[in-house]
């Protein structure tokens, strides 16, 4: 049994109501320590200037943190979470009419006024009385504050995701017409509190490859009609079919990269895979952190046109578990954030079909499909041991074995495992971050695939903020491809490794992979192009079943 020990500093401050940030010594037993960022030093990265802002805020160092944001608005002026962060600092300090000011000329840069209800709460709770956050307050008792997003898309269901401004029903009318002359309804959900105002509600009983509209109602207010809220239900499993998925990670909160989801849009994906470091929290220990990073996004008009459409599935990377190359440890408890804190809030962002074993064993790991596509989701930081210390696993026992019965029980012609770190070894040189530091379980994993001769399987992965295309040879079977991309919308890149031997290896500017499944044919292919921010495709990579098939 892992020791645990922890020593509670809790700081506390504000003028006008405080906020208690709990800060940990402890000893993680095998687990790497989160150590966030505590200072300014990556200015040059816009998703780190404001969470190191909110972070000194709530360490209570008020005079330095508006001396960093005031240099930082005078050379960008009109940058709106610069004003709305120097908003919650004037509010924390009980400067109110200061503080409305300054989310005033936020609203008037483009933030959106979602962000004055959940951006988060507890950070705006000095401002409840003024004027502004009442006429916004008003403004969203009956629609939806964030969302709706579209989840867990089978050919006969759909989830859908919001978060509401206050605990309310929520419930959403379906319909193929767009006058919905016909319709049904979903069960009743509610959201609370407890679960930082989101729900998700279910729809069943949907015809397959069918575009439906719909439309959310929150408590008693009316049903919200929007043209853009329509979806497709999925090919049913097991029939050939050709479709697109977009994939990929690295998606840091940039303002002017925030057109991507724009970009992604216009390919009208049947599905969107976000494989890791999606929202860039680096705090297990901060639950405020955590729901800042995801609302600030959930906030964008681009994301939530996109995610209104396609169906999204998600798991998470080092940046939205913990800290940089972080790993969590084999017992479903410690260190203590990984289960009451981040997995908890993961689970309030997103409509997956799944999590892992459920409450006895939590996780992002889960399966679906498309057709007969078959997608094995993942979960590489959970149960993840040091890379340094024996016996080490990247999924735990419990994850492998689940990993092996999916493989045994897929009969689609194309099986998809999607991590969210590099297969390759030579994606990241001696880095021991990706699947490089631990060799032992991927040849487990590559040798059982050759063992029982399962063929048709396809790798997929992120973390590398550049999308690359490699081919993993093997002795005793078919080479397997790798698709990898996680430049979302980051800024930072990491070098392309064509003299690594990547088929190819694109880093600039941002890109999404944009994959093809076609089983229709007589020997059944996949496509890979990558897709830069401006909707060029400077790569693209087929692959034929029978690449895929043993002699």
């Amino acid at each position: 049994m892992h020791q645990f020990h922890l020593a509670f500093l809790i700081t506390l401050f504000s003028a006008t109501g405080s906020v208690a940030q709990v800060i940990p010594d402890y000893d993680l037993g095998g687990a790497s320590r989160p150590k966030p960022d505590m200072s300014f030093r990556k200015k040059n990265q816009y998703k780190r200037v404001h969470q190191s802002s909110l972070r000194f805020i709530l360490r209570g160092e008020l005079d330095k943190t508006e001396t960093f944001l005031d240099q930082y608005l005078a050379k960008h002026p009109d940058d709106a979470e610069t004003l709305y962060m120097l908003g919650i600092l004037h509010g924390q300090r009980g400067n109110i009419e200061t503080a409305e000011n300054f989310m005033g000329r936020a609203l008037t840069a483009g933030l959106p006024d979602g962000r004055l209800i959940a951006g988060p709460r507890e950070m705006l709770k000095p401002l409840l009385g003024t004027g502004i956050l009442q006429d916004v307050t008003a403004k969203y008792s009956a629609q939806p504050v964030h969302g709706p997003l579209v989840g867990s898309v089978t050919a006969s269901t759909a989830s859908f995701w919001v978060r509401t401004q206050a605990e309310a029903a929520v419930q959403v009318l379906l319909s193929e017409s767009p006058n919905f002359s016909e319709g049904t309804r979903t069960k009743i959900a509610r959201s609370r509190a407890a679960e930082d105002f989101t729900a998700v509600t279910k729809a069943s009983g949907l015809k397959p490859n069918t575009e439906y509209y719909y439309a959310v109602r929150i408590g008693r207010g009316p049903f919200n009609y929007d043209p853009n809220q329509r979806f497709r239900t999925l090919t049913p499993k097991g029939q050939a079919s050709k479709f697109t998925i977009a994939f990929g990670g690295g998606a840091g909160y940039v303002p002017e990269n925030e057109k991507m989801w724009t970009t992604i849009a216009s390919f009208d994906p049947h599905a969107i895979l976000l494989l890791g470091d999606n929202v860039y929290i680096d705090d297990p220990e901060s639950v405020v952190m955590q729901q800042y990073t995801y609302q600030r996004r959930q906030s964008r008009p681009e994301w939530r046109k996109l995610t209104a459409r396609s169906p999204v599935f998600t798991i998470w990377d080092d940046h939205d578990f913990s800290t940089n190359d972080s790993w969590g440890g084999a017992d479903i408890g410690i260190p203590f954030w990984k289960k009451d804190w981040a997995f908890p809030i993961f689970r309030q962002n997103w409509a997956n079909p799944g999590y892992g074993g459920g409450d006895a064993q939590p996780g992002c790991w889960y399966t679906f499909n498309i057709g007969d596509v078959d997608f094995i989701m993942l979960d590489c930081r959970y149960y993840r041991t040091s890379p340094r210390i024996e016996p080490k696993s990247m999924l735990g026992d419990i994850q492998k074995q689940w990993l092996k019965e999916q493989l045994m029980a897929a009969s689609g012609t194309f099986k998809v495992i999607c991590s969210s770190v590099p297969w390759d070894f030579r994606t990241k040189g001696d880095s021991l971050d990706t699947w490089n530091g631990y060799k032992q379980e991927h040849e487990e994993i590559l040798g059982f695939i050759e063992q029982k001769r399962i063929e048709g399987v396809v790798l997929m992965s992120a973390d590398r903020h550049r999308s690359d295309a490699w081919k993993i040879e093997r002795e005793n079977g078919y080479g397997f491809y790798e698709f990898n991309s996680s430049r979302l919308t980051n800024q930072h890149i990491h070098p392309t490794m064509e003299k690594a031997g990547a088929i190819f290896s694109y880093n600039k500017p941002q890109s999404f992979g944009l994959v093809t499944f076609d089983t229709t044919q007589d020997d059944p292919q996949v496509t890979y192009d990558v897709v830069n921010i401006e909707g060029d495709k400077p790569h693209t990579l087929t692959v034929h079943r029978s690449d895929l098939s043993y002699p």
